[in-house]
């Protein structure tokens, strides 16, 4: 008998997600502040795959911060640039993908996300969102009289189409390795539950 018994034949989480990602891209969707950066991070460590930070690539290809797009191009043209940006982005997997909190609410894109991605909607109460975005000062939306009714307001908009995400996690002020583990295990019961299927090109990319 093989030493620790039949339980070392059991793959673990991380291989079964790993080996049933394929090319696509574990993508995390959600408001600002539920943690789709620092959370992703830990996921991409854990996982062994790259992480990859749409905004910052926005910053990267506009030559500007996200604050700076918004104050002198409007939110019409960030919008559209983060589509397209996206769309590259997701060409690129396997990976975690962590977007913008008004990434999703586009059609195209959640079209594009379904074809190459797994989904996840990090699910925050008001209350958890505005703890932990008063630590920042850098978010365009939230530059009004009353931060917390347009948060508020925000939720009330998006979250109906947040939730049309392939899984969801609640994200909640308990150590981040917690939300990882439960991230990598609603993973693992998708992909075993799912069938496989290859990516689908966005950009131009011939199909298999």
């Amino acid at each position: 008998m093989v030493p620790g018994g039949t339980r070392d034949l059991v793959p673990s989480f991380e291989a079964i997600v790993t080996g049933g990602l394929g090319r696509r891209s574990i993508v995390l969707v959600g408001m600002m502040g539920s943690g789709k950066s620092s959370i992703g991070r830990r996921v991409a460590l854990q996982l062994g795959v790259p992480f990859v930070d749409a905004d910052a690539e926005i910053e990267k290809a506009a030559g500007m911060t996200i604050a700076d797009i918004f104050s002198t191009r409007g939110e019409a043209e960030f919008r559209s640039g983060e589509a397209r940006v996206l769309l590259r982005l997701l060409d690129a997997g396997p990976q975690v993908l962590s977007t913008g909190g008004g990434a999703f609410m586009n059609p195209d894109t959640r079209t594009a996300i379904a074809a190459n991605g797994i989904s996840i909607w990090l699910n925050a109460e008001l209350d958890v969102l505005m703890k932990r975005i008063r630590r920042r000062a850098d978010r365009p939306l939230l530059k009004t009289g009353d931060p917390a009714a347009t948060l508020r307001q925000l939720m009330q908009e998006r979250y109906p189409t947040y939730a049309l995400a392939d899984l969801t996690v609640e994200s909640r002020d308990v150590p981040h390795d917690k939300i990882v583990d439960e991230i990598i295990a609603s993973l693992a019961a998708y992909l075993t539950a799912a069938p496989q299927r290859p990516p689908t090109p966005t950009s131009g990319d011939p199909a298999p």
